[in-house]
């Protein structure tokens, strides 16, 4: 699915402006701008999504999203721009179609672990392949991005399929992880009621989390141009698939802690010691204590790990301890929509007032940003659902034996 998405950030489209701006900054907000406009959408649509929609639904946002990356190919500068917001507008829901297959399930972790993988990876692969092409075929910045849709159409095709054969929750499913249904709207403004504070604390690192991340892969070329000029083009395979084996090793080891209130405080310590490291090796890099491929590595391992976290697992097993009703879609979907708020606001304030800042600058202040405003959240959210669920009980009690590690 990302191939339908991130390839066309690898250009640097030059010798391109409009309106005083860079066009690749055009292009690039016009796509968020459009998927966080999906993230909005969604949050009805995933909420309310029954089983029967979903492979439908999802072959054809992407063949929605397939399409306008032709036009945007063959309609000239500077009438293209608008393509990409067509492009981005189906494209934010595909991720909420395709965990409303995995959710409510004793191994959903295990199942997602392909989404963070996708997720963390495939941008990095994207980048080399789209490199390997342009250097290799001559194809033009703006053709490239449906080439590569087109490169990928058949395995994404192949893979929905594999999606729909896996069966629905049994019933040690439902009593381990709870029932998920579609929500109505009295369900949706329940469950943000109930849960309002904690709610609102994840909501703010993700918007922390999503903007940092995008920033990073929109402008990883760019990136390592500052650091190393003559940059090798396997740099972001080698770097996003470490990280993307590391962050999945550790959401995997949460899938074995059977307990969902001992989940929550393995996941919160997690990042906990992940939002600190995004600080502390941006402190190292700046004192020349470590390189900037490590220091890359670990500002990327700090900041996905939160990240995929509050998407696969965090929500997940909330819902399932709290049986509240509803589904991870809905929340997800509420942070997503923020977070990309975020990632346009950004864009749009550098480009206008933040011409001339250095784009390593940028990813150190916001190295500093998340470790600090992040775990202040995460503390609160901590004192706030634990008060929540133990309510006076002695919490190593609470879970029947077969649910303990």
């Amino acid at each position: 699915m990302y191939a339908f998405r991130k390839p066309f950030t690898t250009g640097l489209y030059e010798n391109y402006e409009l309106w005083g701006m860079g066009y690749k900054s055009i292009l690039i907000i016009s796509q968020v701008f459009g998927y966080m406009l999906s993230k909005i959408i969604g949050i009805k649509v995933i909420a309310e999504l029954k089983a029967k929609s979903r492979v439908l639904l999802i072959i054809g946002l992407i063949a929605f999203a397939e399409i306008a990356l032709l036009a945007f190919g063959f309609v000239p500068f500077p009438y293209n721009f608008g393509f990409l917001f067509l492009n981005g507008l189906p494209l934010g829901m595909v991720w909420g179609v395709i965990f409303s297959f995995l959710e409510g399930r004793k191994l959903t972790e295990f199942l997602s672990l392909g989404l963070s993988l996708n997720l963390v990876m495939t941008s990095g692969v994207l980048k080399t392949i789209y490199l390997y092409l342009q250097e290799t075929y001559q194809i033009s910045e703006f053709h490239l991005p449906y080439v590569i849709g087109l490169i990928f159409l058949p395995f994404f095709l192949f893979f929905v399929w594999i999606l729909a054969q896996i069966p629905p929750p049994n019933d040690e499913d439902k009593r381990l992880r709870a029932s998920r249904s579609a929500m109505t709207k009295q369900d949706r403004g329940r469950i943000v009621k109930e849960f309002g504070l904690g709610l609102f604390c994840f909501v703010g690192m993700y918007l922390l989390m999503a903007t940092m991340r995008d920033f990073r892969d929109n402008f990883a070329v760019e990136v390592w141009r500052e650091i190393d000029p003559n940059f090798s083009k396997i740099i972001f395979s080698e770097i996003e698939t470490t990280i993307g084996l590391v962050v999945v090793s550790l959401i995997a080891l949460i899938a074995f802690v059977r307990n969902n209130f001992h989940s929550y405080l393995t996941f919160t310590g997690m990042m906990l010691v992940a939002v600190a490291a995004c600080g502390g090796s941006t402190w190292a890099f700046q004192q020349q204590l470590i390189s900037p491929k490590l220091w890359m590595l670990s500002l990327g391992i700090g900041l996905f790990l939160p990240y995929l976290l509050i998407q696969t697992v965090v929500f997940e097993r909330l819902i399932a301890l709290f049986k509240a009703k509803g589904n991870v879609g809905f929340l997800v979907y509420i942070c997503d929509s923020i977070g990309y708020l975020g990632s346009v606001s950004l864009l749009v304030y550098r480009e206008f007032f933040l011409k001339q800042i250095s784009f390593v600058n940028v990813l150190i202040t916001f190295g500093y940003i998340i470790s600090g405003v992040c775990l202040v959240l995460l503390v609160i959210q901590l004192t706030y659902f634990t008060n929540k669920h133990l309510k006076g009980k002695v919490w190593w009690r609470l879970a029947p034996k077969s649910e303990m590690v």
